[in-house]
């Protein structure tokens, strides 16, 4: 274990004051999802599975702003170990742009027209009329997030990983609570049942705008110009179109391809879609440690990077992988020790209890290959200016293998609700033998900050 665990003296240390916020951040967030499956879960199946389709409007901005935040990252971390704060904040005026555009056409349409949008992941009637409730009341929040995320993620480049880490766990505490009291209408408020649960997300996440807000105005890290921070020079746009579009394409065509799982379920019925519900937030739950050093890893290598330690990098990402593997086992075990007692924490029928103890044993080995190519792709390949790569393997593992897979077994074969969703796991399994082999090539870190010519900065933005 000793010799696994081998790295260079301080690197844990390092990574421990990077990881630590992260993880308690992302503790949290799926704590509060497992705290709102529980509370709807407690009213009834249909709640719980249309909040859970619903819930895939969020999972795809979610999955938009992890591609944005990596795409960020990619190009902060680096600019932050040259100490470039002139042009962070021009990225994070790109961050904001990209964001906004996406976020209020998303929440429009969510606002205006909710029956329509999730009738895109199911076709049961008491679905589509608990889910359009959900949506209309957590459109605002879509646009809140637009600002939020890009936000915390250039912090976090500048490794304010803390105030990050305070501000989304006192953002998701208060989710709950509103939960509670606007759920089962306590005190004061109204009894809203699923209504409730959306409305809180968007209170809670319009207070954490305000916040981010204040912040920035009395923040040092970056310059505070709103003005300079939208005055865009062509060739940091290009820049970012070169080393960080690939991973916001990757993570966006991920997304839509897992997406398609939830799809393929809202159409074998609400037990199958409540089971799924329950099981993705306990992985969730689960993997944080492995999240959490996936995007501790960009900010640690893309600033030894930037200040072009490049073989301390290289180094680190071997000690960053072997911690991964140990953090994916000890995932495993903890979910395989929980797995006999979670469906006893919802309100689901006979059958969807059975499902959901099917695939928590399922995802004790899924989240394995799940956190090692999180670490690889979206991680290590993005911080070293290689995401393009992880681009091509993700698309064609996607949507070459485990979509096609998904459709067939489900409405050509007409497997079982169950053997659809083992076969639309095999895909991390599919794509992990490519990432390994790509990873010990070892040709994929790179400086791609600009450098001095002439005593003239190339990067003088």
């Amino acid at each position: 274990m000793k010799k696994l665990l081998a790295a260079r003296k301080g690197f844990y240390r390092e990574l421990f004051v990077l990881v630590m916020p992260i993880v308690i951040q992302n503790l949290i967030a799926s704590a509060v999802g497992m705290a709102d499956v529980v509370m709807l879960g407690s009213v009834d199946q249909t709640s719980i599975s249309a909040s859970g389709l619903a819930g895939q409007v969020m999972f795809l901005l979610n999955v938009l702003f992890f591609g944005l935040n990596s795409a960020l990252t990619i190009l902060a971390s680096q600019y932050w170990g040259k100490r470039e704060t002139g042009v962070i904040s021009k990225i994070l005026g790109i961050g904001l742009v990209i964001s906004l555009a996406v976020t209020l056409t998303v929440a429009a349409l969510a606002f205006f027209m909710p029956y329509q949008l999730i009738r895109i992941w199911t076709d049961k009637p008491e679905l589509i009329e608990a889910g359009a409730v959900y949506l209309r009341y957590v459109a605002l929040s879509y646009i809140f997030l637009g600002i939020v995320q890009p936000y915390l993620t250039i912090i976090k480049s500048c490794e304010r990983v803390i105030f990050s880490a305070v501000l989304s766990a006192a953002t998701l505490i208060l989710n709950v609570v509103l939960n509670y009291l606007l759920i089962f209408g306590k005190g004061p408020f109204p009894e809203m049942g699923i209504a409730g649960a959306a409305l809180a997300t968007s209170i809670s996440w319009g207070v954490g705008m305000l916040v981010c807000i204040v912040d920035f105005v009395r923040q040092k890290q970056i310059p505070r110009s709103i003005a300079g921070m939208f005055k865009i020079p062509g060739a940091l746009v290009k820049d970012f179109f070169k080393y960080s579009l690939p991973a916001f394409i990757n993570d966006a065509m991920w997304g839509l391809a897992f997406n398609m799982n939830s799809i393929i379920m809202g159409h074998l019925g609400s037990d199958i879609v409540a089971a799924n519900s329950v099981v993705s937030v306990a992985r969730d739950l689960v993997t944080v440690a492995g999240f959490g050093i996936a995007a501790a890893a960009s900010i640690m290598l893309g600033k030894e990077i930037g200040e072009n330690r490049i073989e301390e990098a290289k180094k680190d990402a071997s000690s960053i992988l072997r911690v991964t593997v140990f953090s994916g086992i000890v995932a495993g075990l903890i979910l395989f020790a929980a797995s006999p007692f979670i469906p006893g924490l919802v309100k689901i029928s006979e059958t969807a209890a059975e499902y959901l103890r099917i695939m928590l044993y399922i995802n004790v080995a899924y989240q394995m290959g799940q956190i090692v190519n999180t670490v690889l792709i979206a991680s290590l390949f993005r911080c070293g200016g290689n995401s393009r790569y992880g681009m091509v393997l993700d698309i064609i593992c996607m949507w070459g293998f485990a979509v096609p897979l998904g459709l067939i077994s489900a409405f050509v074969l007409k497997l079982s609700p169950i053997l659809v969703y083992a076969l639309m796991c095999t895909d991390e399994f599919a794509k992990m033998p490519f990432a390994v082999h790509h990873y010990f090539k070892a040709d994929w870190i790179k400086n791609i900050t600009r450098e001095e010519v002439g005593g003239r900065s190339k990067d003088s933005f």
